[in-house]
């Protein structure tokens, strides 16, 4: 066949560990030997971003904004033990949370559903979407160790000199510290996005965070998103016969458990990042899940919701084959592809985006699958197969496709 031309190339984020072998080999068989693939490369991998004082993360959302489409491999957060494997210079910040900042927008996770694999939550029938606030919090705090008989205040000093104080405690022995914070321009986006991103899928929109304990901080958010729904969005959600609603985290959660999916649900940074987790777990696998980030002035990067699959990448440095699930990071270029393509007005690119989903879902459905999901099939036996022979399955059927 003739392959599949681009106009604008993706911004093309790297990554590490076992998710970056994956990564190369998803485009050398399931992309390139169908779609002329124009990327504009970024080496996200932990030692580049060491070498280049991290300054290539920032570069990659510069291009991100630039061309509006990018598609991420996952990345490692350096902690201690990584500062000593890597050998680093310093103890680098999320990179997602870089880029997250960067283009200030909202992530949208939603689990992949395929037949033979039930939500481990029984109510479950529907896809449960979790809309995670992209910006601050504890992704962009300050820390630092405290000495026992420190006095930590929290002082802010307006434009105008004034200085506003409020005793944080007073530390009888040592202890941490940490501050972050948040903007009113961003939390106001996120909302809009919510509630768009809700009319646009024709889901219901819950909201949860904790403002009986954070009063001024999680009632900021509380407060915007009823503003901006009363203001610009309830005459529509009423139209469309959606519901938007606020409750506390904790009663969020039980009626999660207790609810059949179908909405969507937002949630603060690093709640959407654990919530996320969870919902793609009862769902099957950290691996079967979609994740995007949308900007409000309409760039998006896709990612796999999952880390780095460690454990994997040590087995593979051995020499050992690996059962790896790489449907997350599939859906991750399937979902860049398919939005270039409806950017650049390229019916070709978001058929073949279609086509490849439905080829990697038609192989697990015919009971072919990584480990992860083995333990998960109810219809017969499962064959289990690594990684590559189970891209060389997606791969068997795009050809079909086209020949």
């Amino acid at each position: 066949m003739e392959k599949i031309k681009m106009t604008t190339p993706l911004v093309e984020m790297d990554g590490d560990e076992m998710t970056r072998i994956l990564w190369k080999e998803i485009k050398e068989k399931l992309i390139e030997p169908f779609v002329e693939l124009k990327t504009e490369y970024y080496d996200l991998g932990l030692p580049n971003r060491d070498a280049t004082g991290d300054q290539v993360t920032h570069d990659a959302a510069a291009a991100n904004k630039k061309y509006g489409v990018g598609v991420k491999c996952a990345t490692i957060t350096p902690n201690a033990a990584r500062m000593t494997e890597y050998n680093l210079h310093e103890m680098w910040k999320s990179p997602n949370g870089t880029i997250r900042a960067a283009l200030d927008g909202t992530v949208f996770r939603a689990p992949i559903l395929v037949d033979g694999i039930s939500p481990v939550v029984r109510t479950w029938k529907k896809p449960i979407t979790i809309a995670r606030h992209a910006y601050g919090d504890v992704y962009k705090a300050a820390e630092m160790r405290v000495e026992a008989g420190s006095k930590a205040e929290l002082t802010v000093t307006s434009k105008y000199g004034g200085i506003s104080k409020e005793l944080i405690y007073d530390f009888e022995c040592g202890g941490v510290l940490t501050g972050q914070y948040n903007k009113d321009s961003s939390i106001e986006s996120f909302a809009r996005s919510c509630f768009a991103y809700a009319l646009s899928t024709h889901q219901d929109l819950w909201f949860s965070a904790k403002d009986t304990i954070a009063k001024k901080y999680d009632g900021t958010f509380r407060d915007t998103f009823q503003r901006i729904y009363d203001e610009e969005y309830r005459a529509q959600f009423e139209a469309a016969g959606l519901t938007y609603f606020y409750t506390l985290i904790d009663d969020a959660v039980a009626r999660v458990i207790r609810s059949e999916g179908g909405f969507i649900w937002a949630l603060k940074n690093y709640d959407g990042d654990v919530m996320s987790d969870m919902v793609s777990t009862a769902f099957g696998s950290l691996a079967m899940m979609t994740s995007v980030l949308v900007s409000p002035e309409g760039n998006f990067e896709y990612e796999a919701a999952h880390g780095t699959v460690t454990r994997h990448y040590y087995k593979y440095l051995k020499g050992e084959e690996t059962s790896t699930n790489p449907i997350a990071t599939i859906f991750a270029w399937s979902g860049a592809l398919r939005k270039r393509g409806e950017k650049d007005g390229l019916p070709e690119l978001q058929t073949f985006a279609d086509r490849l989903e439905q080829a990697s879902l038609d192989v697990i459905r015919e009971g072919t699958m990584t480990g992860d999901l083995c333990l998960l099939w109810e219809k017969g036996e499962a064959r289990k197969v690594t990684s590559a022979e189970f891209m060389d399955n997606i791969a068997e059927k795009l050809h079909a496709y086209y020949n």
